[in-house]
């Protein structure tokens, strides 16, 4: 995959927070087709030691109705960007574009386990890279960064609206019958129902949508390997 970044990286707190900002006005909140039509979803995540700022990341895509890996991509490198809340796609965005661009197949949605509107200033992990993508992409995380909620239903399926600023920004879904919910929100191109409905699918068993789940599954392998190929060597 060709990407290019409207934007540097290795940038200052306020000149990121004033990126958000001016990029969060670009997003579109809606599906491009009535309905979307998905044939492959990719899932992204991110792995690192917290000794160290080596940063671990990982693609996988797989097909939508089988669930089966198709393609898969790792990208390793050193992180500069401090740890700030509501800022963390500028430590783990370039990594994982790096793992993008490796990609041979464009996949057709993209789930990361992050945040997409949710967010302070509406621009979470999934909309900052869904929108340099522009692929369709959702944000499923697991904890919630704003907002306020219901607790949805004990039953898969059931929902609650995630409330920030008096506006919707996402949904707390329960993916598997009396376990936590996942927090999903919109990233870029897609609307909040057809997110929704695209992670429950993808869901087989497991809390977790299974794009998501192996990826980090996936990018766990591969830092753990390292690190112990690292110890050996002393």
């Amino acid at each position: 995959m060709k990407i290019t970044s409207p934007h540097a990286w290795n940038i200052g707190y306020r000149e990121a927070r004033t990126v958000q900002e001016q990029l969060a006005e670009k997003l579109i909140l809606r599906d491009d087709h009535k309905p979307l039509k998905i044939g492959t979803i990719a899932g992204a995540d991110i792995s690192y030691s917290r000794h160290n700022d080596l940063f671990f990341a990982s693609v996988l895509i797989l097909d939508f109705e089988t669930m089966e890996v198709i393609e898969e991509s790792y990208f390793s490198e050193r992180v500069s960007f401090p740890y700030i809340p509501g800022l963390l796609t500028f430590r783990e965005g370039p990594p994982l574009i790096r793992a993008f661009e490796k990609l041979r197949r464009r996949p057709d949605a993209v789930i990361f386990d992050g945040q997409g509107i949710a967010h302070p200033r509406g621009f979470g992990l999934a909309s900052h890279l869904g929108l340099i993508l522009d692929i369709p992409s959702i944000g499923c995380a697991k904890t919630r960064l704003v907002g306020t909620f219901q607790e949805p239903g004990p039953e898969r399926g059931d929902f609650s609206d995630l409330l920030h600023d008096d506006a919707v920004v996402g949904s707390v879904l329960r993916t598997r019958n009396r376990v936590k919910p996942l927090f999903i929100s919109q990233g870029h191109r897609i609307s909040l129902a057809t997110a929704q409905a695209v992670v429950l699918a993808s869901c087989r068993g497991y809390r977790l949508p299974e794009p998501t789940r192996r990826a980090h599954l996936s990018v766990n392998r591969l830092r753990l390997s390292f690190e112990n190929t690292a110890n050996a060597r002393g």
